[in-house]
């Protein structure tokens, strides 16, 4: 089967099913469960229409999980309610310091405006930074300032896992791999100190790790665009992800 499509979702979700309890970000940081669990996260970067698709096939599998909207690039009301009313988690995935070019003052004041659009249409308990890769600003810096608990945000998606004593394995599928090498600000530094890319390179990869590395917390972020319903999409994404990581590849050049 060809890796990024929606029947290879499929079947990872199956395989995380038969070793962790899955949970959304709010309700994991809830509970904070002691036992084999894996929370699952989507960043809803591009293509609306790919997250609904993923979000039925997770609740039809009796999965659970959260999904991060870009304003006003993905903020699409009938898709956002539609995939809260399958059970997951709605949260707002901000980029508000590279919007204001890291006016902060100015930054702060949007965060505040484009949270209360989110919350016309469903609750939003949890939010995660886009790490605009194009941009000088990296958006968690917000944070150094002000305190998201003052606009009723329980936890941030990096940042409340980072300091957390919970020891996660965290892998994002970033670039069209899973090994971390794609990845500019897509990374959490946990306790299991594994911001080092791992040979995890196809979604097959993955499966076969999950079944037999015995890790006990796992963190999995998925872009839904990557993963297509059919052949036209996915040459589409394959073509995109491919100039996405030449272009990333010349920032990291130029930044060091």
């Amino acid at each position: 089967m060809i890796d990024f499509t929606l029947g290879k979702y499929k079947e990872l979700c199956q395989t995380v099913q038969q070793k962790y309890t899955i949970y959304p970000v709010y309700e994991y940081l809830l509970q904070k469960s002691a036992g084999s669990c894996l929370v699952l996260r989507h960043d809803v970067d591009r293509n609306v229409k790919n997250s609904l698709s993923m979000a039925r096939m997770e609740h039809d599998l009796g999965i659970r999980s959260t999904y991060y909207f870009r304003f006003p690039y993905t903020f699409h009301i009938e898709v956002i309610r539609k995939i809260h009313s399958l059970g997951h988690e709605i949260g707002y995935h901000y980029e508000v310091l590279s919007k204001t070019n890291g006016d902060l003052e100015k930054a702060i004041s949007l965060f505040a405006e484009e949270l209360q659009e989110f919350r016309k249409i469903s609750p939003v308990n949890t939010i995660c930074m886009h790490g605009s890769p194009l941009s000088k600003y990296n958006n968690r810096d917000l944070w150094a300032r002000y305190d998201y608990h003052s606009h009723g945000i329980y936890g941030e998606a990096f940042l409340s896992f980072e300091q957390t004593s919970d020891d996660f394995i965290y892998l994002t599928d970033t670039g069209r791999t899973w090994s971390g090498k794609r990845s500019l600000r897509d990374v959490m530094k946990t306790r299991s100190g594994n911001d080092e890319p791992m040979s995890l390179d196809s979604t097959d990869d993955l499966i076969r790790w999950i079944r037999y590395a015995g890790v006990r917390k796992l963190y999995l972020t998925i872009h839904p665009e990557r993963w297509s319903e059919n052949i036209g999409e996915w040459l589409i994404w394959s073509f995109l992800d491919f100039g996405m990581n030449v272009g990333k590849e010349f920032l990291k050049w130029h930044r060091s």
